[in-house]
């Protein structure tokens, strides 16, 4: 699994709209388009659960109970910070971004693995 840091560092120039794929060359990299996907799939749901537990940790720091002048400059830090995660590319884009460059690593579970892992 890739540090999340990494991920938002790699992110940092990627295109957040959506474009087009060659969909020949994603259905390559295994042996179906419906594969391909899959493994997107699924490398996206990680990059999402790390990234919304990264950014609820970040703004639970700012937990307080007090109302004050204080809390009123913190709430512009948590302001800050969720701006950022908001302009980050959605995690499919990101996944599929890494599977189009070859920078995502997958592997066929076999029967064995499956009952090991149940």
């Amino acid at each position: 699994m890739t540090n999340i840091t990494d991920i938002k560092s790699k992110v940092q120039g990627l295109d957040p709209s959506v474009k087009a794929r060659n969909i020949k060359k994603i259905a390559s990299q295994t042996s179906s388009i419906y594969e391909s996907i899959a493994v997107i799939n699924k490398r996206a749901e990680e990059i999402s659960v790390e990234l919304k537990a990264e950014l609820h940790g970040k703004l639970d720091e700012f937990a307080t109970t007090s109302d004050s002048i204080e809390e009123i400059l913190e709430n512009k830090e948590q302001i800050e910070i969720s701006k950022f995660y908001e302009r980050l590319p959605n995690p499919a884009i990101i996944a599929a971004e890494e599977f189009v460059r070859d920078n995502l690593k997958f592997h066929y579970v076999t029967p064995e693995e499956e009952t090991v892992e149940e």
